[in-house]
């Protein structure tokens, strides 16, 4: 098999469609939370702290300038974005779960399909002993 052929087929597998969807979807998603911190939360988060701005905290060490504000402000976009990540992925297994609930129809069709085979073989047994009689 040609490296061409090779990649033609990894490449339309649905498993890498699948992921390269997700990642685009992530990205926007992404920007999505980051504009929600930056925008909406910070402020409220700094005007309880007292009108505290992470971003502009720092400290000159000699010629170095140490912006501890910002790594502040990446550490609580972290925690409201996994957060908010934590939430959603909450609320789809929830509807997930609501949605398997009970037997599949597949399931429910076999069973039906069992409990007809077995009065089939009994009928056919009873006509068997008649038979013999």
């Amino acid at each position: 098999m040609s490296m061409g052929k090779e990649f033609k087929d990894f490449i339309a597998k649905g498993n890498v469609m699948d992921l390269a969807v997700a990642v685009i979807i992530g990205a926007a998603f992404g920007a999505i939370v980051t504009s929600l911190v930056n925008n909406i939360l910070m402020p409220i988060v700094g005007m309880v702290m007292g009108g505290v701005n992470f971003s502009g905290l720092s400290v000159n060490i000699g010629s170095a300038h140490i912006m501890y504000g910002a790594f502040i402000q990446s550490i609580i976009n972290f925690l409201i974005i996994a957060f908010c990540v934590f939430m959603i992925v909450k609320f789809v297994n929830k509807v997930t779960k609501r949605g398997a609930s009970g037997p599949a129809p597949q399931a429910v069709a076999d069973a039906t399909l069992q409990k007809t085979e077995v009065k089939e073989i009994e009928v056919l047994e009873e006509i068997r002993d008649l038979l013999r009689r």
